[in-house]
């Protein structure tokens, strides 16, 4: 289908600039007065630049963002739009009809492009034929997943994965403060993250429980019923639950069949769902060729944690829950989450036959970072498990997150550095780096 004048005036009516108006203001429309700049940076470059994340986690504001910095003109192309669908099942017909109709156009914005029937043979079909067209996309957290895209688009795209907010990025207005006040508001910020977590909507909401509720809903209706098709939801809904109330804990995937009613195979593929859509992780054991080592069952952890408080916990303050310990758990694990390079780097847990664990091991480049989490503790103090774990691997440097408090010690050749939990991402940036 070449393009009609039905697919050129609802273009018309997304793009208003295409009429004469002013390109500014329009680009800068989408974006919310309190915009919060992202650690993420798109390339402007000639590979497409493909955004993918969960949703509401702000993808198309970060794109929009991007366009405005630029100030040039784009055209935007709502891929839920029918009419538009029907346009752009040829690369060949949109590549001619663009040259024909619209030829000054130096960007596109694809959005949702997960609802094209061929998204990857389109892409691809565009940036072998425009290759100087700037190209951004925007799809669901398992579009890039999908083995047609990911095959069409090798070597041809850049993926970004973009998750909630981090701290580093929410404490960035406040980096012209005094250090002593700068230090207390990213205390108070990190207990409000560890209960709220770090969607956009829900950090701007003045009825916060009510936005994780609607996102929570969101996603058990449309992404797991309506587009993965999930049966049975109730059963998709307890396991989500159970792994909620399971945080940081050796999953037992028969004990949860069990409970949920369903098969073994099928708590696999719903774990399988969540991990795609970047609402859980199951991080795997770190296993460096000890035999005391074990190498089974992963452990769950969510990658924000007001979705996890959501189905399991409530969002009481920080500060006297039964759950303390397991919310700064999964609160570190969704920094590191943030702050690694998911196709370079892997975060995994360690735990001896003994009995001696550390929450996590940041592997990168051949190199490892041990990390163990303390609700508590303010200074350092060497435990059995850590004390293990230096003997068995002697790493450089071991962190140990705490609410609070810094501090460092010298064991056996390893720096043991108490580093308060907002701070944990510079610790963890410089390793990568």
């Amino acid at each position: 289908m070449t393009m009609d004048e039905h697919v050129l005036n609802v273009l018309k009516a997304d793009n208003p600039w295409l009429t004469g108006r002013a390109v500014g203001p329009w680009l800068r429309r989408p974006l919310p007065s309190d915009y919060v700049a992202r650690t993420l940076r798109l390339g402007l470059g000639e590979r497409v630049q493909l955004v993918v994340g969960p949703r509401q986690a702000g993808k198309s504001t970060l794109v929009w963002h991007t366009l405005a910095e630029r100030g040039r003109p784009v055209l935007f192309i709502n891929c839920e739009e029918p009419s538009l669908r029907a346009w752009l099942r040829s690369p060949a017909l949109f590549v001619n009809d663009l040259e024909r109709f619209l030829p000054n156009v130096p960007q596109v914005f694809f959005e949702e492009a997960q609802h094209l029937d061929e998204a990857g043979l389109l892409l691809k079909g565009i940036h072998d034929r425009r290759p100087d067209l700037t190209v951004f996309v925007t799809g669901s957290s398992s579009f890039h997943l999908e083995a047609a895209t990911r095959e069409s688009l090798a070597g041809r795209a850049d993926r970004h994965l973009l998750l909630p907010f981090s701290l580093a990025e929410l404490a960035l207005p406040n980096s012209g403060l005094l250090p002593v006040v700068r230090d207390s508001e990213a205390v108070h910020l990190a207990d409000r993250m560890a209960c709220m977590g770090g969607y956009p909507s829900v950090h701007r909401s003045p009825q916060p429980e009510l936005e994780l509720a609607r996102l929570v809903e969101a996603f058990v209706l449309r992404d797991a019923s309506d587009r993965f098709r999930i049966q049975h939801v109730g059963a998709f809904r307890k396991i989500m639950e159970l792994a909620a109330g399971q945080v940081g804990q050796l999953c037992n995937l028969s004990e949860w069949a069990a409970i949920a009613g369903i098969s073994r195979d099928t708590v696999r593929d719903y774990l399988q769902i969540l991990e795609d859509t970047h609402i859980v992780r199951l991080i795997r054991p770190f296993v460096g060729g000890h035999r005391a080592e074990i190498t089974g069952a992963p452990k769950p952890y969510f990658l924000d944690n007001g979705f996890r408080n959501r189905l399991a916990g409530g969002f009481a303050p920080l500060g006297p829950r039964p759950d303390r310990g397991q919310l700064l758990e999964n609160l570190v694990f969704s920094e590191l989450a943030k702050t690694i390079n998911p196709l370079l780097d892997s975060v995994r847990f360690w735990r001896s036959k003994a009995g001696a664990e550390v929450d996590f091991i940041v592997e990168h480049a051949g190199r490892i970072l041990p990390i163990e989490v303390k609700s508590t503790v303010a200074a350092p103090r060497m435990t059995r498990s850590m004390r293990s774990f230096i003997d068995a691997y002697k790493p450089p440097l071991f962190i140990v997150a705490t609410p609070s408090g810094t501090g460092d010690i010298s064991v056996s050749g390893t720096e043991v550095r108490v580093v308060p939990v907002h701070a944990l991402g510079d610790s963890v940036r410089q390793f990568v780096d």
